[in-house]
Protein backbone atom coordinates (compact mmCIF):
# COMPACT_ATOMS: atom_id res chain seq x y z
CA UNK A 1 0.00 0.00 0.00
CA UNK A 2 2.82 2.35 0.73
CA UNK A 3 4.14 1.92 -2.95
CA UNK A 4 1.08 2.82 -4.30
CA UNK A 5 0.27 6.01 -2.30
CA UNK A 6 4.25 7.35 -3.41
CA UNK A 7 2.95 6.44 -7.07
CA UNK A 8 -0.27 8.40 -6.78
CA UNK A 9 1.67 11.16 -4.83
CA UNK A 10 4.46 10.83 -7.42
CA UNK A 11 1.67 11.10 -10.27
CA UNK A 12 -0.10 14.18 -8.96
CA UNK A 13 3.18 15.87 -8.21
CA UNK A 14 3.62 15.29 -12.01
CA UNK A 15 0.38 16.99 -13.21
CA UNK A 16 0.93 19.88 -10.93
CA UNK A 17 4.09 20.41 -12.34
CA UNK A 18 2.68 20.36 -15.83
CA UNK A 19 -0.02 22.47 -14.57
CA UNK A 20 2.01 24.85 -13.07
CA UNK A 21 4.27 25.47 -16.55
CA UNK A 22 1.10 26.01 -18.71
CA UNK A 23 1.62 30.27 -18.08
CA UNK A 24 4.84 32.46 -17.41
CA UNK A 25 6.86 30.60 -15.09
CA UNK A 26 7.49 33.01 -11.94
CA UNK A 27 10.33 35.40 -11.56
CA UNK A 28 13.19 33.88 -9.27
CA UNK A 29 13.95 37.48 -8.41
CA UNK A 30 12.22 41.21 -7.89
CA UNK A 31 12.51 41.85 -11.03
CA UNK A 32 14.89 40.89 -14.49
CA UNK A 33 15.04 43.66 -17.36
CA UNK A 34 15.23 41.77 -20.98
CA UNK A 35 18.76 42.69 -22.91
CA UNK A 36 19.19 41.52 -26.13
CA UNK A 37 23.15 41.17 -25.93
CA UNK A 38 24.99 38.18 -23.70
CA UNK A 39 27.25 40.36 -23.12
CA UNK A 40 25.52 42.35 -20.62
CA UNK A 41 23.16 39.48 -19.32
CA UNK A 42 24.14 38.77 -15.90
CA UNK A 43 21.20 36.24 -14.48
CA UNK A 44 18.96 34.10 -16.85
CA UNK A 45 15.35 33.69 -15.98
CA UNK A 46 13.34 33.17 -19.51
CA UNK A 47 15.67 36.07 -21.54
CA UNK A 48 18.89 36.93 -20.63
CA UNK A 49 18.71 39.96 -17.77
CA UNK A 50 20.41 43.09 -16.83
CA UNK A 51 21.74 43.28 -13.75
CA UNK A 52 19.41 44.94 -11.70
CA UNK A 53 21.69 46.86 -10.17
CA UNK A 54 22.26 48.78 -13.31
CA UNK A 55 17.98 48.76 -13.89
CA UNK A 56 16.88 52.35 -14.46
CA UNK A 57 13.01 54.33 -14.25
CA UNK A 58 12.83 53.56 -18.11
CA UNK A 59 13.12 49.94 -18.10
CA UNK A 60 9.53 49.94 -16.62
CA UNK A 61 8.29 52.50 -18.58
CA UNK A 62 6.37 53.12 -22.14
CA UNK A 63 4.16 56.44 -23.61
CA UNK A 64 2.05 57.10 -26.20
CA UNK A 65 -0.86 54.61 -25.34
CA UNK A 66 -3.26 57.61 -25.41
CA UNK A 67 -1.88 58.54 -29.36
CA UNK A 68 -4.81 56.98 -31.48
CA UNK A 69 -3.09 54.20 -33.75
CA UNK A 70 -3.87 54.23 -37.54
CA UNK A 71 -7.01 52.30 -38.75
CA UNK A 72 -6.27 53.28 -42.44
CA UNK A 73 -6.20 49.25 -43.53
CA UNK A 74 -7.82 46.87 -44.65
CA UNK A 75 -9.46 45.23 -41.54
CA UNK A 76 -10.08 49.09 -40.12
CA UNK A 77 -7.96 48.55 -36.45
CA UNK A 78 -4.67 48.77 -35.19
CA UNK A 79 -3.25 46.79 -31.98
CA UNK A 80 -0.55 48.99 -30.35
CA UNK A 81 1.53 46.67 -27.56
CA UNK A 82 3.14 47.30 -24.56
CA UNK A 83 4.71 43.80 -23.84
CA UNK A 84 8.22 42.90 -23.55
CA UNK A 85 9.73 44.12 -26.64
CA UNK A 86 8.70 47.63 -26.05
CA UNK A 87 9.24 47.17 -22.12
CA UNK A 88 11.78 45.26 -20.82
CA UNK A 89 10.93 45.44 -17.10
CA UNK A 90 7.92 42.87 -18.18
CA UNK A 91 9.96 40.33 -18.96
CA UNK A 92 9.18 36.99 -16.26
CA UNK A 93 6.37 39.23 -15.07
CA UNK A 94 3.88 37.39 -17.02
CA UNK A 95 1.62 40.50 -18.15
CA UNK A 96 1.31 42.87 -20.97
CA UNK A 97 -1.27 44.97 -22.00
CA UNK A 98 -2.21 46.85 -25.67
CA UNK A 99 -4.47 49.34 -27.32
CA UNK A 100 -7.04 48.37 -29.62
CA UNK A 101 -8.15 51.37 -32.56
CA UNK A 102 -11.41 50.56 -34.72
CA UNK A 103 -12.50 52.60 -37.41
CA UNK A 104 -16.40 53.51 -37.72
CA UNK A 105 -18.60 50.87 -38.13
CA UNK A 106 -16.62 47.86 -39.79
CA UNK A 107 -13.42 48.36 -37.85
CA UNK A 108 -12.41 44.60 -37.12
CA UNK A 109 -9.39 42.90 -35.22
CA UNK A 110 -10.67 39.93 -36.80
CA UNK A 111 -10.24 36.25 -35.45
CA UNK A 112 -7.07 35.46 -33.63
CA UNK A 113 -5.76 33.64 -31.09
CA UNK A 114 -3.45 34.07 -28.60
CA UNK A 115 -1.16 30.93 -27.74
CA UNK A 116 0.21 31.97 -24.27
CA UNK A 117 -2.32 34.42 -22.76
CA UNK A 118 -5.80 35.11 -21.60
CA UNK A 119 -7.19 38.37 -22.17
CA UNK A 120 -9.45 40.61 -20.63
CA UNK A 121 -11.03 43.85 -22.25
CA UNK A 122 -12.09 46.82 -21.47
CA UNK A 123 -14.05 49.31 -23.71
CA UNK A 124 -13.00 52.86 -23.57
CA UNK A 125 -15.18 54.38 -26.69
CA UNK A 126 -17.44 53.04 -29.13
CA UNK A 127 -19.62 49.95 -29.45
CA UNK A 128 -18.04 46.74 -30.25
CA UNK A 129 -19.75 43.04 -31.13
CA UNK A 130 -17.01 40.84 -29.38
CA UNK A 131 -17.15 36.89 -29.11
CA UNK A 132 -15.01 33.92 -29.08
CA UNK A 133 -15.25 29.98 -29.92
CA UNK A 134 -15.20 27.03 -28.02
CA UNK A 135 -12.35 24.14 -29.27
CA UNK A 136 -13.81 21.43 -30.93
CA UNK A 137 -16.34 19.52 -31.15
CA UNK A 138 -18.41 22.35 -29.17
CA UNK A 139 -17.23 25.30 -31.26
CA UNK A 140 -19.70 27.39 -29.28
CA UNK A 141 -19.72 31.22 -29.96
CA UNK A 142 -19.90 33.20 -27.23
CA UNK A 143 -20.85 36.71 -27.93
CA UNK A 144 -21.80 40.51 -26.53
CA UNK A 145 -22.08 43.62 -27.42
CA UNK A 146 -20.16 45.70 -25.49
CA UNK A 147 -20.47 50.16 -24.70
CA UNK A 148 -17.79 52.43 -22.84
CA UNK A 149 -16.96 50.24 -19.52
CA UNK A 150 -17.90 46.60 -20.42
CA UNK A 151 -14.91 44.35 -19.85
CA UNK A 152 -15.14 40.82 -21.54
CA UNK A 153 -12.60 37.99 -21.42
CA UNK A 154 -10.92 35.84 -23.76
CA UNK A 155 -10.17 32.39 -22.77
CA UNK A 156 -6.17 31.39 -23.67
CA UNK A 157 -5.84 30.26 -27.12
CA UNK A 158 -9.44 30.46 -28.10
CA UNK A 159 -9.81 32.27 -31.44
CA UNK A 160 -12.04 35.34 -30.84
CA UNK A 161 -12.45 38.78 -32.16
CA UNK A 162 -14.06 42.40 -32.20
CA UNK A 163 -16.12 44.57 -34.33
CA UNK A 164 -17.07 48.21 -34.38
CA UNK A 165 -21.08 48.58 -34.93
CA UNK A 166 -20.93 51.90 -33.74
CA UNK A 167 -21.15 55.12 -36.20
CA UNK A 168 -17.97 56.45 -34.34
CA UNK A 169 -14.12 55.28 -33.76
CA UNK A 170 -13.72 53.51 -31.03
CA UNK A 171 -10.75 52.18 -28.81
CA UNK A 172 -10.37 49.18 -26.36
CA UNK A 173 -7.44 48.43 -23.77
CA UNK A 174 -6.66 44.79 -22.93
CA UNK A 175 -4.73 43.30 -20.81
CA UNK A 176 -2.91 39.49 -21.26
CA UNK A 177 -1.29 37.25 -18.88
CA UNK A 178 1.83 36.93 -20.61
CA UNK A 179 4.99 39.54 -21.26
CA UNK A 180 4.72 37.94 -25.00
CA UNK A 181 0.79 36.38 -25.74
CA UNK A 182 1.78 35.57 -29.03
CA UNK A 183 -1.02 35.94 -31.77
CA UNK A 184 -2.31 33.97 -35.06
CA UNK A 185 -4.80 35.87 -37.05
CA UNK A 186 -6.56 32.97 -38.98
CA UNK A 187 -6.56 34.15 -41.87
CA UNK A 188 -3.26 35.52 -42.26
CA UNK A 189 -1.79 32.05 -40.84
CA UNK A 190 -4.16 30.24 -43.27
CA UNK A 191 -4.14 31.86 -46.33
CA UNK A 192 -0.78 33.81 -46.37
CA UNK A 193 1.98 31.45 -44.98
CA UNK A 194 5.18 31.26 -46.32
CA UNK A 195 5.41 28.85 -48.31
CA UNK A 196 1.70 28.20 -49.34
CA UNK A 197 -0.03 26.02 -47.87
CA UNK A 198 -0.96 23.42 -50.77
CA UNK A 199 -4.46 24.73 -52.19
CA UNK A 200 -5.51 21.01 -52.33
CA UNK A 201 -5.92 21.19 -48.40
CA UNK A 202 -7.42 24.49 -48.13
CA UNK A 203 -10.04 23.30 -50.73
CA UNK A 204 -10.96 20.38 -48.87
CA UNK A 205 -10.86 21.91 -45.56
CA UNK A 206 -12.69 24.85 -46.41
CA UNK A 207 -14.87 23.25 -49.06
CA UNK A 208 -13.72 25.90 -51.60
CA UNK A 209 -13.16 25.79 -54.96
CA UNK A 210 -9.44 25.42 -55.96
CA UNK A 211 -9.32 29.05 -57.78
CA UNK A 212 -10.98 30.59 -55.09
CA UNK A 213 -8.40 29.19 -52.48
CA UNK A 214 -5.31 30.48 -54.69
CA UNK A 215 -7.53 34.00 -55.28
CA UNK A 216 -7.23 34.22 -51.43
CA UNK A 217 -3.58 32.75 -50.95
CA UNK A 218 -2.72 35.67 -53.34
CA UNK A 219 -3.97 38.43 -51.72
CA UNK A 220 -3.33 37.23 -48.24
CA UNK A 221 0.49 36.45 -49.36
CA UNK A 222 0.65 39.94 -50.49
CA UNK A 223 -0.50 41.60 -47.49
CA UNK A 224 1.64 39.52 -45.30
CA UNK A 225 5.01 39.88 -47.59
Amino acid sequence: MKGVGFLVAFVLLALASKLASASDPSPLQDFCVAVNDAKDGVFVNGKLCKDPKLAVPEDFFLQGLNIPGNTSNPVGSMVTPANVQQIPGLNTLGISLVRIDYAPYGGLNPPHTHPRATEILVVVEGTLYVGFVTSNPENRLFTKVLYPGDVFVFPVGLIHFQFNIGHTNAVAFAGLSSQNPGVITIANAVFGSDPAINPDVLAKAFQLDKNIVKQLQSQFWWDNN
